[in-house]
């Protein structure tokens, strides 16, 4: 079996831990909310709608991703991914001005100003329930629309 069959730890771990949030009410009643609208790239693929859970902010665990990532299906949501984020004033005071690594994948600065009008953050993508053909933690991803919302 080659190597790229093989899915990262990380990877894993966020199926195990979000399986339970394909039904976006589920997902509600966890305390995650939609943030912003649809993401599309700029000039390709998109990320899809983020649920954002804002107690999970400060944490970084593997089963505790800060965002849920949601492909519109007609008049339903898809689970895609997640999204790992912290703030990076908080994390850099605290852990000697090195980013966050989680299981090995390392998290990457977003500097305002920046889309999203927030303030430096880290973060990382895992694209746990839709194929990536650039990278599973890859921010971008091709397979992934906006375009198919009912």
């Amino acid at each position: 079996m080659a190597d790229a069959q093989v899915p990262a730890k990380l990877v894993k771990e966020v199926q195990d831990a979000t399986r339970k949030y394909f039904n976006v009410n589920d997902a509600r009643k966890a305390g995650y909310g939609p943030f912003l609208g649809c993401v599309t790239g700029p000039d390709h693929g998109a990320m899809g709608i983020h649920y954002v859970n804002g107690k999970l902010f400060g944490k970084l665990e593997p089963d505790q991703p800060q965002a849920l990532i949601y492909e519109p299906e007609g008049n339903r949501l898809r689970l895609v991914g997640v999204e790992f984020i912290t703030d990076a004033k908080t994390w850099l005071k605290t852990h000697h001005n090195t980013p966050p690594v989680l299981d090995g994948q390392v998290l990457q600065l977003v500097p305002a100003p920046n889309r999203f009008n927030l303030p430096d953050f880290f973060e990382i993508h895992v694209w746990a329930w839709r194929n990536n053909p650039n990278g599973a933690f890859v921010d971008w991803n091709n397979k992934v629309s906006c375009e198919h919302g009912g």
